[in-house]
């Protein structure tokens, strides 16, 4: 169940009942999946400098990017996406380590026109393979997105070598898209980037799949 209160932001939602307990089962049998596949669970910060993102996203996320000076006069956001902070973490923390597979579920924000399946507030669930020793990730990253789906509905689209629309990809991605959701019909977005490769499950909009 959704509730409002007086003067509440647009795009955002108080989750409770039924339906947050649906999204919990949901969010514990993806975790499931991530971690018997060998993936562990990182936590990111919510509020990060707009120097991550200006250097890696594309025009789109820039322009719905939600910027704060601080107190010391330094650019903050609220987090638009997960894979600009991986790549961060990925630069300061395992440079030298091979096949480092992280799994996250992660709230982030971006100043956009709420929609069915699409909100200012969202939330994603991912998985991170940094530094990859072999090719064949990649095939394997879209089975496992794929039996994620799979928890939803069996009705969907798997698409490969497509444009995405962040400058940090370094080859074409892949999509999952729902004929069930209409025009917000993408699910899962992903692709290989300098430091590694992953995709993202935009969380609600599975949430929607039947």
């Amino acid at each position: 169940m959704e509730f409002r209160i007086d003067a509440q932001a647009r795009g955002v939602r108080i989750i409770t009942g039924a339906e947050a307990n649906d999204r919990r089962q949901l969010l514990n049998k993806l975790i499931g999946i991530a971690e018997s596949n060998g993936f562990k669970e990182i936590t990111l910060p919510s509020i990060e400098p707009c120097s991550i993102y200006t250097d890696k996203a594309g025009k789109e996320v820039l322009s719905q990017m939600y910027g704060v000076i601080d107190k010391k006069g330094r650019e903050l956001c609220l987090r638009p996406e997960v894979t600009a902070t991986i790549q961060q973490v990925a630069n300061n923390y395992y440079r030298r380590s091979k096949d480092v597979k992280l799994w996250y579920f992660e709230r982030c924000w971006r100043y956009e026109r709420p929609q069915k399946g699409r909100y200012r507030e969202f939330f994603q669930f991912g998985l991170e393979v940094i530094n990859p020793s072999s090719e064949k990730i990649k095939p394997e990253l879209i089975r496992i997105a794929e039996s994620m789906v799979r928890l939803k509905t069996s009705s969907f689209e798997t698409y490969t070598n497509v444009k995405r629309g962040l400058n940090y990809y370094t080859e074409d991605g892949f999509e999952i898209s729902s004929s069930q959701l209409g025009a917000q019909k993408q699910v899962v977005g992903g692709g290989r980037y300098c430091q590694g490769i992953g995709f993202a499950i935009g969380f609600d909009r599975l949430m929607l799949c039947q």
